[in-house]
Order: C-alpha cells, then sequence, then structure tokens
C-alpha cells in the first residue's frame, strides 16, 4: 500500500513545538444540533485561539523549525487565515513575516495581518496569482516561503487534530473535513485512518470552487477557471499534485454543496450550537443538510475550522438563510 507524506511520529512530535493555546481545542456532542440534523453531531471547535482557526498548528511548527535554524524571515500566501496564523507564530519567534493576499480577500482578514505585525502585499487577483506573487518574493529575497498544504509541516500541525479526535471522541464513524488546499483534510484524514481506519472520512467542498473534489474523483489534476463561493477559505482553483496523491489515500468521499446549504449551516451552528463561524466551517453541517438519508443514525464529527468572519456579510447570510432544514 501506498504511503502519504505524513507520518505518524513526526505528527506526535509536532505537538510539542506547538503553543498549548492552539492545543486540545473543545470537542463535544451537541444534541441540539442532531434534533434538526437526524444523527448524533459532535463539534471539533477549532475557533477558540488567537488567530480563530485550524492554521496555527501548521504554521507553529513551520516558525518553529524556521527560528531553531536561523533563518529570520518567511512569506505565504494567504486568503486570510494562513496569513493571520503565519504572523502570530512569527511575531513570538521574532520572524519577518510578508503576506501576500488578493485585495478582494475579506477586509476583517487583512487588518488581523496588519495587527498581528506582518506585511501585508496586495494584488489584483484572486489566490492562485496571490501564490505566484509570493513565490517570486521568496526567490528574489532569499526567504522562506511557505506554502499551505504542500509544505509537509501545515499538514501535520493540522494532522494533530486527528490526535485528539482519536483520543477524546468517544465513538464516532464519520468525520466531515472541509476541503481547500487539502492540509486539514489530508492531516486529519491520515491519522484517522491510521489510528481509526474503521471511521469515513469525508471531504466537502462548496459546489462553486470544485477544483480539489473533480480532482479526487477523477484521481488527477483538476483546474478551475474561476471560484464563485462565499467560502474563500477553501476557494482554490490549482490543486497540488503532491496533496492530491496524499488526499487519494486517506479520503473515503468528496461532496459538494451548495451555498444556501453553506448559509444555512452557518445559522444552524449560531441558533444551535451558539457559534459564529465562517463559511468554510459550516460544510460539514451543510453535507449533512443535503443527505440527511446518508447520515441517519450516525455517529458524526464536523471539525469547525474557522471563525475569521466579515459581520456585516456574517448578519446578511444569515439573516437570509433558506436552504434544506433552514
Amino acid at each position: 500500500m501506498k504511503k502519504t507524506r505524513l507520518d505518524i511520529n513526526r505528527i506526535r512530535a509536532a505537538r510539542r513545538m506547538i503553543d498549548p493555546v492552539f492545543l486540545d481545542t473543545p470537542l463535544y456532542r451537541c444534541e441540539a444540533l442532531e434534533a434538526r440534523l437526524g444523527c448524533a453531531v459532535s463539534v471539533k471547535l477549532e475557533t477558540a485561539n488567537p488567530v480563530r482557526s485550524f492554521k496555527g498548528r501548521g504554521t507553529e511548527v513551520v516558525a518553529s523549525l524556521l527560528a531553531d535554524s536561523g533563518q529570520g524571515a518567511a512569506v505565504c500566501a494567504s486568503a486570510g487565515n494562513l496569513g493571520q496564523a503565519l504572523a502570530w507564530s512569527g511575531r513570538g519567534r521574532g520572524l519577518d513575516v510578508t503576506v501576500v493576499a488578493s485585495r478582494f480577500a475579506a477586509a476583517v482578514k487583512l487588518d488581523r495581518i496588519r495587527a498581528l505585525g506582518a506585511g501585508l502585499e496586495l494584488v489584483d487577483g484572486d489566490h492562485e496569482m496571490a501564490r505566484e506573487r509570493a513565490a517570486d518574493i521568496a526567490r528574489h529575497e532569499g526567504i522562506r516561503l511557505v506554502e499551505d498544504s504542500l509544505d509537509i509541516e501545515t499538514c501535520e500541525g493540522a494532522a494533530t487534530i486527528g490526535l485528539e479526535l482519536v483520543d477524546g471522541a468517544p465513538s464516532f464513524d464519520t468525520v466531515l473535513i472541509a476541503l481547500g488546499g487539502g492540509a486539514l483534510a489530508t492531516g486529519v484524514g491520515h491519522v484517522v485512518k491510521a489510528l481509526a481506519p474503521g471511521v469515513e472520512v469525508i471531504c466537502v467542498q462548496p459546489l462553486g470552487a470544485p477544483a480539489m473534489t473533480h480532482s479526487w474523483r477523477q484521481r488527477r489534476v483538476v483546474t478551475t477557471e474561476s471560484t464563485d463561493t462565499i467560502a474563500d477559505g477553501v476557494a482554490g482553483r490549482c490543486p497540488l499534485p503532491a496533496v492530491l496523491d496524499d488526499l487519494l489515500l486517506v479520503a473515503d468521499d468528496a461532496v459538494l454543496v451548495r451555498e444556501a446549504s453553506i448559509i444555512a449551516g452557518m445559522r444552524m451552528l449560531l441558533d444551535d450550537a451558539g457559534l459564529v463561524v465562517e463559511p468554510s466551517a459550516a460544510l460539514g453541517v451543510a453535507a449533512i443538510l443535503e443527505d440527511r438519508d446518508r447520515f441517519a443514525g450516525r455517529q458524526v464529527v464536523t471539525v469547525v475550522c474557522g471563525s475569521n468572519v466579515d459581520m456585516d456579510a456574517y448578519r446578511r447570510w444569515v439573516g437570509t438563510a433558506a436552504g434544506p432544514g433552514a
């Protein structure tokens, strides 16, 4: 059997590099959600930390290794969450961090990157253009390019969530994971398949940003010309071959969900769990909403991966939620 790029021993070692503020996040059953979704639902809450997303786990590993090796600077492209996380981790270790983002990214995410002391450069395009610009900066300045999902540290940092799921959940047969670049899905998926192989790993992506899902289904890289989704954190167009190879080994399924279902999921997480989340974090609930029969009677864990959301947009979305089960 082929192996992924990830390693359980390195993942366990990663826990020792990560600031405890990002570790052992809440994991609990939400009975109010269960009554409406028709299955037992537990949430793994990755928003209760200084950067409000799971990304800090990976950037802690990256920044720790950079500082130990004497490297003083790093650059990344980000839709917002990775940039905040790298800025936070870099600041704590004296690293000079530059973040490249689309000027159309959520203003709240850009403001927090600046507030955390990182340099911020904006491009007049989407995330793929930001990736190209970040690579140019890294080459010209001779500094570390941090590439989310491609850099194994980002995947193995995220994979520590899987360790906590396996150790902490009383029992579950399904885990729903937001799918974007793939760090979260391959990281958590690797650990679950290694330590709890009977659990079904289902990745969830918006219908308006389907590149990685199409790639998983066709077992080859499939790119798209554009994206059209409110879930900016998972809105990539160009999957990375090495990440797809890992995903093919750990994911049992990859599904696409409609925007109305994402919005309905956000509202349910607010009404029934008291959680304000960004659209990417509602993908798991959206998947259940769109296929209730599949999940009926099952023990499901969904990873609530981020809560960096523009509140004006959030109020517009949840105030008009009209998806399945809304």
